[in-house]
């Protein structure tokens, strides 16, 4: 629990963000006992969350990159990811990227559209190399989460569409620097609901035999990541549900003989590990509320403002009888809050406060706007 690191975190400056190590541990030989059940491969999602000390224990667990940016890759690789684990995913790789890519001869480009395969082609021949690809597909399934972070419904910019890829195939045989070696599929973020995962599934089975009607065999079938956290009881559901997530794969998924299925987690892997610790300025009485003034604000954690998300508030400094507050930060925007009508214990200057469950999309979202400072981060072992 954190509280059980409430000295050590009286003694930093804040803001700052936490990361209890010991869990991240735990969580990642949880999913790699239940990927390994089936012989999944997971690709950690290096876009929830580039700390070193993070990435460390990732390649210490086995796991591959799922890369969305040349840096990605560069801080993939330099953390010790081998590259022939790493995906390179994104709907607008620069030609730099993708050079730098190619050079460090990666496991699979995933592309998500004709022009892309074009270019990669072209880039490729220019360096007398051949790329495996993976064609990101557009299933067109809802997965039933904030629009924002919903990914594969034809309205969204990612993927191919299915009545593209008859073209894309008549494409490919003419570009002779690619090699088609699978299939890849992405359709949201923070799925608590595992049926979309279901049908995600029957799409892909559908996906499948298209495929090999038109004699195409495919080596390898990325579903991407998306499965969710419970934001509401961090303490209570510290690791996802890997089990249940990893068997209804196992069971619905038609696979043909010697194919490989890839994931993609990111925000499942590292969110309850972090958490971003501040302390009260001030308190401010208002017509109807009380307004508790942090710290920290949208710099450090942008979610609540872009997403209207839910993070888990906790005063760790007071046991006192609860009251109602707004828990904003002291940025100049409005929108510069984490939580409205939060009940608190009666809250002072001073008090520590911690936002949970900001291990992904917190410090690598953060920002430096009305020049503020970066904030630290503390590793909890």
């Amino acid at each position: 629990m954190l509280k059980d690191y409430l000295q050590e975190l009286e003694q930093h400056p804040t803001p700052f963000f936490a990361y209890d190590l010991k869990l991240l541990r735990q969580t990642l030989q949880q999913v790699k006992k239940e990927a390994d059940k089936y012989n999944f491969q997971v690709h950690y999602a290096l876009k929830a969350n580039t700390n070193s000390p993070i990435l460390t224990e990732m390649v210490a667990a086995g796991l591959g990159a799922d890369c969305v940016s040349g840096n990605e890759i560069r801080r993939a690789i330099e953390s010790g990811f081998s590259p022939d684990h790493v995906v390179f995913a994104g709907v607008g790789k620069s030609d730099a990227e993708i050079n730098f890519a190619l050079e460090q001869d990666i496991f699979c480009f995933n592309c998500e559209s004709s022009h892309e395969l074009a270019v990669l082609n072209e880039l490729a021949a220019e360096k007398n190399t051949v790329a495996r690809i993976a064609l990101r597909i557009n299933p067109n399934v809802n997965a039933n989460t904030h629009k924002y972070i919903t990914t594969g419904l034809e309205e969204n910019k990612f993927g191919i569409n299915s009545w593209e890829l008859p073209d894309v195939l008549k494409q490919l045989q003419q570009l002779q620097h690619l090699r088609l070696i699978g299939i890849h599929f992405h359709i949201g973020s923070q799925i608590t609901d595992l049926s979309a995962f279901r049908n995600l599934c029957t799409r892909v089975n559908e996906f499948q035999e298209w495929f090999l009607s038109h004699n195409v065999a495919l080596e390898h079938i990325n579903v991407g990541g998306g499965l969710g956290v419970d934001y509401y009881h961090p303490e209570e559901h510290p690791i996802p549900d890997f089990e249940a997530y990893f068997s209804l794969f196992n069971q619905f998924l038609e696979l043909r003989p010697g194919q490989q299925v890839h994931f993609e987690l990111g925000r499942a892997l590292v969110a309850q590990c972090g958490s971003l610790i501040s302390k009260v300025l001030y308190i401010k009485k208002g017509m109807t509320t009380n307004f508790a003034i942090l710290d920290a604000g949208m710099t450090e954690l942008i979610r609540p403002a872009l997403y209207q998300s839910y993070h888990k508030i906790e005063n760790m400094s007071s046991q006192l009888s609860e009251d109602k507050y707004d828990v904003v930060g002291p940025i100049c925007e409005s929108s510069d809050c984490f939580g409205k009508a939060v009940m608190l214990p009666e809250t002072n200057r001073g008090d520590l406060i911690a936002i949970r469950t900001a291990g992904a999309y917190g410090e690598v979202m953060a920002s430096q706007y009305n020049l503020r400072d970066k904030a630290q981060a503390v590793y909890l072992n």
